[in-house]
């Protein structure tokens, strides 16, 4: 009787260990969108992930629904659309493991994006562990816009980051997003000597904003100076979410403004080889 009772007693205190280790499966965070079979924003085909909630208000973004962190409501196409749902780490994951073939044959994986992931640093790191504990290549796209210490505690679990640096001029980049950029490039050289996270430097090239040379180069040279560091790319601007703005009700401050010409970027590439070694590409 004793070694029974002895026995159930360490049955009990080990799945409450075990109950305890899963947890965070029940982290939960708040979306707008997932995006399956991607081939950008990461290597490979990917599943995206799109969380709500950002601290800039950049000019040209294409995802103005993203922004606030509340749930909203869009015209589309003339009908009302609810933006935003909550999940848990749990319902996320098993939607991801829908594609393993996929990532399997590709090195693809998940990639969270948004917004700006960081804002829901738990969620962010929850979901990434519960992928890399299933083998999944794991990857954020992000401007490194928070704390360190929440972006931090996600490194561990992330194979890729893909980080935007946006203008190196602190009033431009104010100007043009809301805040000044000190903390991002502070943050961007603090993932760069972690070392254990692949990182990608990533410019959306915006006309009127960033879209000279001088511009692009200083980015550059900032990007080789990063440890380990050795692909920037420079992502053109579109008007894709030209649309999404007159559904929320809010005026598009981009108005007027064209994408860069083929010729344009492909400039401002070879003025990237010009003052450093980085693998430079155009898109992403």
């Amino acid at each position: 009787m004793e070694l029974l009772v002895a026995s159930l007693r360490e049955g009990c205190w080990y799945f409450r260990i075990m109950e305890k280790s899963m947890k965070y499966l029940d982290t939960t965070g708040r979306i707008f969108d997932v995006q399956r079979y991607s081939i950008h924003d990461g290597p490979g085909i990917r599943t995206i992930v799109f969380l709500k909630g950002c601290v800039l208000r950049c000019r040209w973004c294409c995802n103005p629904e993203s922004q606030e962190y509340r749930i909203q409501n869009m015209k589309v196409l003339g009908e009302d659309k609810v933006i935003g749902r909550d999940v848990t780490v749990r319902e996320m994951i098993e939607e991801v493991e829908k594609d393993r073939a996929y990532y399997y044959r590709s090195g693809g994986g998940i990639t969270l994006s948004g917004g700006e992931c960081m804002c829901q640093a738990d969620f962010s790191r929850d979901l990434l562990r519960a992928a890399k504990e299933r083998g999944i290549n794991t990857a954020v796209e992000s401007m490194a816009c928070a704390p360190w210490e929440k972006i931090e505690q996600v490194l561990p679990y992330l194979d890729v980051y893909l980080m935007d640096i946006k203008h190196m001029d602190q009033e431009k980049h104010k100007e043009f997003t809301g805040r000044a950029n000190g903390l991002m490039l502070e943050n961007a050289r603090r993932v760069a000597l972690y070392g254990k996270t692949r990182l990608v430097i990533r410019v959306p090239v915006i006309p009127t904003f960033n879209d000279s040379v001088e511009e692009i180069q200083a980015i550059a040279r900032f990007a080789a100076s990063l440890p380990g560091v050795n692909k920037i790319h420079l992502l053109p601007y579109h008007r894709l979410g030209q649309d999404k703005y007159e559904g929320l009700g809010r005026p598009y401050l981009m108005e007027g403004i064209l994408p860069p010409t083929a010729e344009h970027m492909q400039m401002l590439k070879n003025a990237v080889h010009a003052v450093c070694s980085l693998d430079c590409q155009i898109g992403g």
